[in-house]
């Protein structure tokens, strides 16, 4: 479609689905182009959906669309699909040209995450504002809802679905998550929606009032007649969709960084269990936002509001009045993120605080009451209440899952790096820090409000990690590290005093605090007196930092202080396991010292220790001798920071770790893990696990299998491996059973035919793992081998024997009788004084 004429829509639609299999994406996208600047909206409404579904997939995940998780720079279609998907590129033109004409485009409800998708079924109004007045009711029933979303919600919900649909990596893919497109494209649409400076550029078509047409206002009631409620709920009002500020001309612009800011944080954030919803929709936690709601509302004088603390004062309130049987099933799905997921929501929440930090000084300080819509821009009040309003809880309850679901391995740092973005806010107000400095600067004490409106993030997420940190191999560098890293956050200065006086004001006695409360609240101005406006104060503060905990971990929770005695022992059980860690890096270390040491020069040449059991020479990576030096770093610096955090005793710790070292000294570090002898071997206990995964023992690893069928080792020839593995079978398929009656004789002939025939250390006793009693006899019996004859070190030594037979003017065949000698006298000697040898 070089020059598109203008045509039927059916038409249009067709020959773009043609094009789609036939041209290549450069002269599509061109094409496109085209088309979206000379069409009118009425025509391009047909092929929107279809075209969304062509970029993002579709939300099955049966059309990949352009693989925008798949694509990164090095692909020539990179740059072409940037320039189209771009906020101001073709594509959000033609959102913004249907937009000005109000169309709508249906998406099933079942497609929502699953705590949405329930209580829509059940006939309650989602928190979310953004599925408010969207509902179609069908008449087949219940389950095949649709919501009708506006052009630009429609395409930011199949964008943000794009996350969350499975792909299949192709084979042999490398490719890094930060650096593909769809990463990208998120960094891009939050830097120009959530702009830090500056305004949302405005969109290029406009209606008659002279911006894009805005969603409509939200009903301040919603009733759900005829489906299952009969009374209205209780809305949240929107402060963007509010009459006084459609006056102002950016006010019709900020509905698009709202909108995908919550399509985001709903499509991503809201999984959790079934428990959790079940806690979440309790009548009584509602009930208690509510009472404390209508209560701060009645007061005639209210407090100063620091920023991000209207989360109550605007937070909707739903209560069930009528509650039709649960559609539990519903809710049951295999949410599992991908640590790809995991990495964009870290994004998120870094340009979060990024945007709400950016929220300039004077609007900062600046009062409520002082607060109007013609000083105060609707982006700025955005910025104010962005996090704690629209993230907070939904990023808890995901982190939450993460923590308690996510494997015990190092990909566990996706998670953790996110947690940690979000409760260090003051890593992201855009100055300009030295990083040396950066690590131990203290926290500015403006930052007290954050942490107390976000308690929980701190003291519930850090005791879910230390359950977790106790189960996990701290011998591995990089989960030393995740160790480390936890600790240093908390370790900043004047973060553990912020975190303990947010525990103290939670656990402020309800009747402490009404005694405090004055019955009038009363100005200076007006006789009262400076105290009884901080107490008013300080009973807000209280009251804000109890909702906080009570809105997400239920009226009835049990709250466990970080800083509490059981949380203590906690810590001081964590020490004792990083105490055994160092020492087993250590340990190891120091054997692989000791075998590199062993393998010399002369070793070479098998005047060494011989390595009978054929294991590898090299070490795991995890296991080398520079990941060692780096976990005995990571935890040597992860205990003095614990120890700054909780004000440890230096000389109770010294003596713990002391006491450590000494009963491990006496032979604890030999010991095997703990088992039980089954019929086929030894079998782990509970016990043994934990200890095998927090790296306190080992079992000395052997290898069980046949020794002719290991792998093939960088030191030997394959080629004669497999040349002489063929002969010895033969030979031992042949004269099996001669073998079998020699190496039993009782007398020196029997002796030095088990020398030649049998395993070297058959006659130590080892504890086998479980194995099957006819493969272990197998492998015990006489055969002949020869794959020694095929190392690099046996030929090099057969070739010097030659070299020197030549220089002594010994032919070949002399030399073969030579050596062929040697090796059976030295079988004689091994076979006469090999058990008088061993004893020494």
């Amino acid at each position: 479609m070089a020059a598109p004429t203008l045509q039927q829509p059916s038409f249009l639609l067709a020959n773009l689905k043609t094009d789609s299999t036939t041209k290549p994406l450069l002269q599509r996208c061109q094409d496109l182009v085209k088309i979206i600047e000379e069409y009118p909206a009425k025509e391009l409404h047909l092929i929107f959906p279809w075209l969304v579904e062509c970029v993002f997939g579709s939300l099955d995940g049966i059309i990949a669309g352009w693989n925008l998780r798949l694509l990164h720079p090095r692909n020539h279609e990179y740059n072409i699909v940037m320039e189209f998907l771009n906020p101001s590129g073709p594509m959000m033109k033609l959102v913004y040209k249907l937009q000005a004409e109000e169309y709508k485009y249906e998406v099933p409800v079942n497609y929502l995450p699953g705590p949405v998708k329930a209580c829509i079924q059940e006939g309650v109004l989602p928190d979310c504002p953004l599925f408010h007045n969207k509902l179609q009711f069908p008449l087949s029933g219940l389950l095949s809802l649709n919501l009708a979303l506006n052009p630009f919600e429609f395409f930011m919900f199949n964008f943000a679905y794009c996350l969350i649909t499975p792909k299949i990596h192709p084979q042999g893919y490398h490719g890094s998550s930060t650096d593909s497109a769809y990463f990208v494209l998120v960094d891009t649409y939050l830097k120009y929606f959530l702009p830090s400076e500056g305004n949302v550029p405005p969109s290029p078509f406009l209606d008659s009032r002279g911006s894009v047409t805005a969603p409509s206002p939200r009903s301040s009631s919603v009733s759900f007649a005829g489906y299952g409620v009969h009374s209205p709920s209780l809305l949240k009002h929107h402060i963007f969709h509010q009459p006084s500020v459609n006056a102002d001309p950016s006010a019709q612009e900020i509905w698009r960084s709202e909108t995908l800011l919550q399509m985001f944080v709903e499509i991503w954030l809201h999984h959790y269990s079934l428990e959790m919803y079940q806690k979440l929709q309790s009548p009584q936690v509602k009930l208690a936002l509510l009472q404390y709601r209508l209560s701060m509302s009645s007061m005639p004088c209210q407090p100063h509001a620091p920023p991000g603390s209207g989360t109550l004062h605007t937070y909707q309130v739903l209560l069930p009045f009528h509650s039709p049987p649960p559609l539990w099933g519903l809710l049951e799905e295999p949410f599992s993120p991908t640590e790809e997921h995991v990495l964009v929501v870290r994004l998120l929440v870094k340009h979060l605080h990024a945007f709400s930090n950016s929220l300039k000084p004077e609007q900062l300080s600046s009062s409520p009451s002082a607060h109007s819509h013609t000083h105060t821009s609707p982006l700025e009040e955005f910025k104010r209440v962005v996090v704690q309003r629209f993230v907070q809880q939904k990023l808890y309850l995901f982190l939450q899952h993460c923590f308690g679901h996510w494997p015990l391995d190092a990909s566990f740092r996706a998670v953790l790096e996110t947690w940690l973005s979000y409760i260090q806010p003051w890593r992201y107000t855009g100055e300009k820090t030295n990083p040396q400095v950066d690590q131990s600067r203290t926290v500015p004490d403006k930052w007290e409000s954050f942490v107390q409106e976000n308690l929980l993030m701190y003291t519930k997420l850090f005791q879910v990690f230390l359950n977790r940190t106790v189960r996990t191999d701290l011998v591995n560098a990089k989960n030393a590290l995740m160790v480390f890293r936890v600790a240093k956050v908390f370790a900043q200065p004047n973060l553990a005093e912020m975190i303990q006086k947010g525990e103290q004001l939670f656990l402020e006695p309800e009747h402490v605090l009404h005694h405090r409360q004055p019955r009038g609240y009363l100005t200076p101005s007006q006789g009262g007196s400076f105290l009884s406006s901080r107490q008013r104060v300080m009973t807000d503060v209280v009251f804000r930092v109890k909702s906080h905990v009570y809105a997400l971990e239920g009226q009835d929770c049990q709250y466990k202080q970080m800083f509490g005695t059981e949380l203590r022992g906690a810590v001081m059980k964590l020490i004792q396991i990083i105490a055994q860690a160092r020492q087993t890096a250590k340990r190891i270390s120091d054997h692989s010292n000791e075998m590199a040491a062993n393998n010399s020069f002369l070793s070479w040449f098998g005047m060494g220790p011989a390595d009978h059991n054929n294991t590898f020479t090299g070490a795991e990576h995890e296991e080398s001798g520079e990941c060692l030096k780096k976990t005995h770093e990571f935890l040597e610096r992860a205990l003095e920071n614990l120890c700054q955090i909780f004000k440890l005793n230096q000389g109770q710790l010294s003596q713990l770790i002391s006491n450590l070292s000494s009963s491990q000294d006496d032979g604890n570090s030999k010991q095997l893990p703990d088992c039980i002898q089954g019929e086929n071997g030894l079998i782990l206990t509970d016990l043994g696990r934990m200890q095998i995964i927090s790296g306190l023992r080992r079992f000395d690893l052997h290898y069980q299998g046949d020794p002719e069928l290991q792998p093939i080792r960088s030191y030997e020839n394959a080629l004669l491996v497999r040349l002489f593995y063929k002969i010895s079978s033969l030979v031992n398929e042949r004269f099996g059973a001669h073998m079998n009656a020699l190496c039993s004789r009782p007398d020196f002939l029997g002796r030095l035919g088990r020398h030649y025939l049998a395993e070297q250390d058959s006659s130590v006793k080892l504890k086998h793992s479980p194995m099957s009693r006819r493969t272990l006899e197998r492998n015990r019996q006489p055969r002949l081998s020869l794959r020694s004859l095929a190392s690099y070190r046996t030929i090099l030594l057969l070739l010097l024997c030659y070299v020197v037979g030549a220089l002594l003017s010994f032919g070949p065949i002399s030399s073969t009788l030579i050596i062929l000698t040697g090796g059976f006298l030295f079988g004689l000697f091994m076979t006469l004084f090999g058990d008088k040898l061993k004893t020494h």
